[in-house]
């Protein structure tokens, strides 16, 4: 057994169930090893494909994703999806093979491109460390929750393992490989294998510990009168002890962008928090007089570069991360810990009167709250002007029926750019575990790669991939993947023929606009072309071409080509640009 088999079998016997990539001579070895002990391989077209859909798989999966890619412009290649990654602290492995000829034309200093990106670098030193390293480099993704890119050199790679090593390996594909691992990892990182969340569960945390922040975290929800929980990607799994304790405080929930549908079906839920907030969602959000971020780091985004935080509001941000507390914004409290465990302990202090018996109080749930919020709480219930006219249809309209007609079982994925905003707020998710969301980094082109890792990670939900009309044509190798991988998708791509931000941005200065609008182009005809079924909406009627494929067989993927109408931007544009 040589290194590059052994790390593809001690990753697969640590639980690696899912990999994705572009195979080189320098990942051959390592890939056909992980392919070997159980791995599903995903090749894609494009590395940055491969890396955003690895990103996805984890997020919707919950277990660490491989990323396995060519030794110089292989990793280069991957960069976009990595950063998206490492921004978003995705449990990422990435496999880069590495030269160690100082003449080799793949030559370029890989540890300085992971951490120039925000991911952790880890090396293979040797034949008789490549298992401590791999075991390493896997755990820093995991209990990390981060990026981690684990070079592989090329001559290292080829060394044959000592026998010491050899039966290390070998321990680990026999299963004693787990115990082994927990037993080299500090009890306070609280591991447990296997390492897999299921649909919205994620593994078990740390006991939170008795502390003077618990204590004034429970005194502060105590007193509060309106209080607002905004759960983020961290709070995954934790819906039910937040449902508890809201129940006990009388709190209302939201979510950021990437936890959208956590609350989804609580009569109590704003759903997000931010940009993309109801007006009902703003005003409640902005009133409330302690507004707690669980797993959410209060970015400009979330909090409308703070317009949604009230003046007196106080805040409370609870992060496994102490690093992450108070970042973009002040706080008044933050408690270290994870979600589900500290949601917990401050309902039991909460039992045990630590708060003076305050608890247990209405709160923000008054009956004629609850009647505001099942009135006005979706967008759909804010009336508009619909603007269809021209051969082109509103966004709105558009996805509104699309919202009526795709199963309520479902995942979204949304790509960025001027149309982002209405997928995100008109399409609704079943729960925290439906919706995909690569924003952290902002790119374009990263919307199908995503929807791909979701479908591959949640096989039993419809996939939904919303693009824009440039982020399409940039992934667009990826069509290939989805008709070769037999994946049920609908591609829904709003076509405004241009970049459109750009050109609501600049277009009202009187700048021209050459370089950001482009002639037609049929989309659907691309799309049948790699094997895809598809239809072009111009108008409300045209959706009867997406309620018929839904009938049945689906057994080719369906993309949607809407000529969404041009002439006016998004609502949250300008917010957005607030940021640049």
């Amino acid at each position: 057994m040589n290194v590059a088999e052994a790390v593809g079998a001690a990753l697969a016997a640590l639980g690696v169930r899912a990999a994705f990539g572009v195979v080189g001579s320098g990942n051959f070895h390592v890939t056909n090893a992980l392919v070997e002990h159980g791995v599903r391989y995903v090749a894609a077209r494009h590395e940055g494909g491969a890396a955003t859909m690895a990103d996805a798989y984890a997020r919707m999966s919950g277990t660490v994703a491989v990323l396995t890619v060519h030794q110089g412009p292989g990793l280069t290649n991957a960069l976009t999806g990595v950063t998206e990654a490492a921004k978003s602290r995705t449990p990422l492995l990435v496999l880069a093979p590495e030269v160690t000829s100082l003449t080799s034309n793949f030559r370029v200093d890989q540890t300085a491109l992971a951490e120039a990106v925000g991911a952790h670098c880890a090396r293979v030193g040797s034949a008789e460390t490549v298992v401590d390293d791999t075991v390493m480099a896997f755990l820093a993704a995991l209990l990390g929750r981060r990026t981690v890119v684990l070079n592989l050199p090329l001559d290292v790679q080829a060394e044959t393992l000592p026998e010491e090593a050899a039966e290390a390996v070998r321990e680990l594909l026999a299963g004693r490989g787990h115990r082994d691992v927990a037993s080299r990892v500090p009890a306070a990182w609280g591991l447990t294998f296997p390492v897999d969340s299921g649909d919205d569960e994620e593994p078990e945390g740390l006991p939170a510990e008795p502390s003077d922040a618990l204590t004034r975290f429970t005194r502060l929800l105590a007193e509060a009168r309106r209080p607002v929980f905004v759960a983020g990607r961290g709070a995954r799994g934790a819906r039910r002890e937040l449902e508890a304790l809201g129940e006990r405080v009388g709190a209302l929930f939201a979510t950021s962008a990437v936890a959208k549908g956590n609350f989804h079906g609580s009569p109590w839920d704003l759903d997000v928090s931010g940009g993309f907030a109801t007006p009902l969602a703003a005003e409640l959000i902005r009133d409330a007089d302690l507004v707690v971020g669980w797993g959410c780091s209060f970015t400009m985004w979330t909090t409308r570069h703070g317009a949604l935080i009230g003046p007196e509001t106080k805040v409370v941000q609870v992060d496994l991360d102490p690093d992450a507390l108070g970042v973009h914004r002040e706080i008044h409290l933050g408690v270290v810990g994870d979600v589900r465990e500290t949601a917990r302990a401050v309902a039991a202090l909460l039992g045990e009167g630590v708060a003076d018996g305050e608890a247990g109080r209405r709160g923000y749930r008054a009956p004629e709250i609850a009647e505001r919020i099942a009135r006005e709480g979706r967008w759909r219930d804010v009336p508009y002007e619909d603007l269809s006219a021209g051969g082109r249809i509103d966004p709105r309209t558009l996805t509104i029926g699309l919202d009526d007609l795709l199963p309520q079982e479902r995942l979204v994925a949304v790509d960025s750019g001027n149309f982002m905003g209405y997928p995100s707020m008109f399409l609704t998710v079943p729960d925290g575990g439906a919706f995909c969301f690569t924003q952290a980094f902002q790119s374009i082109g990263l919307g199908l790669a995503t929807a791909i890792g979701a479908a591959v990670a949640r096989p039993d939900r419809l996939a939904v991939a919303a693009l824009g009309d440039g982020g399409a044509l940039m992934g667009v190798a990826e069509l290939e993947t989805v008709v070769r991988l037999g994946l049920p998708m609908v591609v829904v791509v709003y076509d405004d023929d241009g970049y459109g931000a750009e050109v609501h941005h600049f277009g009202p200065g009187g700048f021209p606009l050459g370089t950001v609008t482009f002639p037609p182009a049929d989309i659907a005809a691309i799309a049948r072309g790699f094997g895809f079924e598809a239809v072009t909406v111009r108008g409300e009627e045209d959706l009867s071409g997406v309620a018929e494929w839904l009938k049945g067989p689906r057994d080719k993927p369906l993309l949607v080509h809407a000529k969404v109408i041009a002439d006016r931007p998004s609502w949250w544009l300008e917010e957005a640009f607030r940021g640049h």
